[in-house]
């Protein structure tokens, strides 16, 4: 039996907290562009992930609820857009004859993320991860031309599924409403207190930079 979408948000929300404990702040230099799927999100503002919660942990619980959405679109895209089907079918098929596909299999906590840190001036990467993808997949064949009368009956199904695609966000949004409490709990619990230590450590080597003792020019 199809699970219902309060139930599949609930299973989110569980195996978000139950990856909660083992979240540790980032030790890595921070990146200048915001993550796409978690920047500004409604999903996050309706589970109460404000801007002073960690980017990790939002991104944890927002790729799990993107999930559900694709798959209900998915869904609703195999029922009743054929020629958006088929494109998705065939682009899967080429998907599947690339060589390298790192960006598959990921656990939620890294899906969507880069799959390179950023460069560092004077420091170029010898290879990056995202150009060997590129390599694979410039070696399979591109996807057929359509015509024009196919473009534009694609191009309205596209419209369809992304209605449909945020009718059912609006819905998952109102589920998330219902486990604000918990999700704030979990924050507090295991969340703030590392921000907390890191905010302390901060703090006391901006007061004391420097061993103390370096200065002490008192002769035995």
């Amino acid at each position: 039996m199809e699970r219902s979408l309060e139930t599949q948000v609930s299973q989110a929300v569980d195996a978000w907290l139950r990856w909660l404990p083992r979240w540790q702040p980032a030790t890595h230099r921070g990146r200048s562009a915001p993550c796409r799927l978690c920047f500004g999100s409604p999903v996050l503002s309706a589970a109460g992930l404000g801007a002073d919660v960690p980017h990790g942990v939002q991104h944890g619980l927002s790729t799990r609820v993107k999930t559900i959405v694709d798959h209900a679109v998915s869904d609703y895209t195999a029922r009743n857009l054929p020629m958006l089907q088929a494109e998705l079918d065939q682009q899967a098929t080429r998907n599947r004859a690339r060589s390298y596909r790192p960006s598959e299999g990921l656990d939620p906590e890294f899906e969507g993320m880069p799959l390179d840190p950023d460069p560092e001036p004077g420091a170029p990467f010898l290879f990056t991860i995202a150009g060997l993808a590129a390599e694979a997949d410039a070696d399979v064949p591109a996807l057929p031309p359509l015509s024009a009368e196919a473009k534009a009956a694609l191009r309205q199904e596209v419209g369809l599924a992304d209605d449909y695609a945020n009718m059912i966000g609006r819905e998952v949004c109102g589920i998330l409403l219902h486990h604000r409490l918990r999700i704030q709990e979990a924050v507090a619990e295991f969340v703030e207190p590392q921000i907390e230590a890191l905010l302390a450590e901060l703090t006391q080597s901006l007061d004391a930079p420097f061993d103390p003792r370096a200065g002490d020019d008192t002769l035995d």
